[in-house]
C-alpha cells in the first residue's frame, strides 16, 4: 500500500513538473513582463526585462522601451527616430520584437540610409497608455535627441483618462512582480475572478472635456517636440468597428473632426489610417482583434510612416 502511494506521489510530482516546465518553454507562464509605478506616467514596464510570451521576444531597455539597450545621447552620424503610443505601438504578446511598428520601420530606414549613417527608432510605449501619459514621459526622460517624434494613438486615445498607477500590483495584466510559478500565473489569468479595483471607478469616470484635455497632450507634445528641433507626426489607427458601414460612432466623428481641426490650427501634420484602412480590399486581413494589428497591419502602418516622415524632410 505504502509502495502504490509512494508511486502515486512520485507521478503527481512528474506531472507537475512536466507542466510547470512546458508552460515556461511553450507559452512563456512564469515570466511575465512587470510594471512600476510613476506619479507622473502612471506607470512604465520596468527597465531590463526579456521574456518569450507564446513564442514572441520581448524586450524592454533601460528606459522602459521596447527597444534594444541605447545610448541616452545618440552618435553625431545617428539618425534617430522616437515613436510615442499605447499597446499598438508596443505590440504586446502578440507580436514578435521583429514585427513591431518600430522595428520593420528601423529595417526599412536602415535600407535606405547612407553608409555613413546608423538608424535607431525607439519605441517608448505601454498598454492603456493615452496621451497624457505619453507627454508625461517626454517630459520624464526628454525626446533622446529624435530628430522626429512620431505619436501614435487609436481612436479610444481621444478619450483616455488621466494617468494612474492604480492598475499596477492590482491588475493582472499589470503585474509588479513575478508570479511563483507558471502555473500559478495560468490560474490567475484564465481561473480565478479579477479582483475589482474600486478606487479606479473614479478615475475611468472622469468628467469634464476628456477628448480637450488630451488635444491639450498633443499640443504640448507638439511643444516639447519644436523646443528639441524635431519634426513631429500624429498618427491614428481607427478601430476595427469603424471600418466600413456604419462608420465610426456620432460621439467619435465629433471627436475626430476637433483633432483634423486642431492640427490644422496648430500645423500639426496629421496622418489619419481610417480612409487608408477603408480603401483596403481586406480591412480585417490587418488586424490581430477589434483594435490591434498584426504583422500586416503593422507593415502598411510603418511604410505610411515612413513615407510621411520623407515628406516632412522635404519641407
Amino acid at each position: 500500500m505504502k509502495a502504490v502511494v509512494l508511486i502515486s506521489l512520485v507521478v503527481v510530482m512528474g506531472l507537475f513538473v512536466v507542466i510547470e516546465i512546458g508552460l515556461r518553454s511553450l507559452f512563456g507562464f512564469g515570466n511575465p513582463l512587470i510594471y512600476i509605478p510613476d506619479e507622473q506616467i502612471g506607470y512604465l514596464l520596468a527597465p531590463n526585462q526579456r521574456t518569450r510570451r507564446f513564442g514572441h521576444r520581448i524586450e524592454i531597455n533601460e528606459y522602459s522601451m521596447r527597444s534594444e539597450p541605447i545610448q541616452k545621447t545618440p552618435s553625431p552620424s545617428t539618425h534617430r527616430l522616437l515613436l510615442l503610443g499605447d499597446s499598438i505601438v508596443n505590440g504586446g504578446w502578440w507580436t514578435d520584437q521583429d514585427n513591431t511598428i518600430s522595428s520593420l520601420l528601423l529595417r526599412s530606414l536602415s535600407d535606405v540610409a547612407s553608409n555613413l549613417q546608423q538608424v535607431e527608432v525607439l519605441n517608448a510605449s505601454a498598454n492603456s497608455w493615452g496621451p497624457r501619459n505619453e507627454l508625461a514621459y517626454l517630459q520624464k526622460f526628454g525626446s533622446f535627441n529624435a530628430q522626429a517624434i512620431v505619436l501614435v494613438i487609436n481612436t479610444d486615445d481621444l478619450f483616455a483618462t488621466s494617468p494612474t498607477a492604480l492598475p499596477v500590483g492590482r491588475d493582472r495584466n499589470y503585474p509588479d512582480k513575478k508570479p511563483p510559478l507558471a502555473l500559478v500565473e495560468v490560474l490567475q489569468r484564465y481561473v480565478l475572478r479579477q479582483t475589482p479595483i474600486p478606487e479606479l471607478e473614479a478615475v475611468q469616470n472622469e468628467g469634464g472635456d476628456r477628448v480637450g484635455l488630451n488635444l491639450e497632450a498633443i499640443g504640448k507634445i507638439q511643444a516639447l517636440t519644436r523646443q528639441a528641433n524635431s519634426q513631429f507626426l500624429l498618427v491614428m489607427t481607427p478601430l476595427l468597428r469603424e471600418i466600413g458601414q456604419p462608420g465610426p460612432r456620432d460621439y467619435e466623428i465629433k471627436a475626430r473632426e476637433r483633432l483634423s481641426e486642431f492640427c490644422q490650427a496648430q500645423q500639426i501634420t496629421y496622418l489619419d489610417f481610417l480612409p487608408i484602412f477603408n480603401s483596403n480590399q481586406d480591412p480585417k486581413a490587418l488586424y490581430h482583434d477589434h483594435i490591434h494589428l498584426n504583422l500586416q497591419g503593422n507593415q502598411l502602418v510603418s511604410q505610411m510612416i515612413e513615407r510621411s516622415l520623407l515628406v516632412l524632410r522635404q519641407k
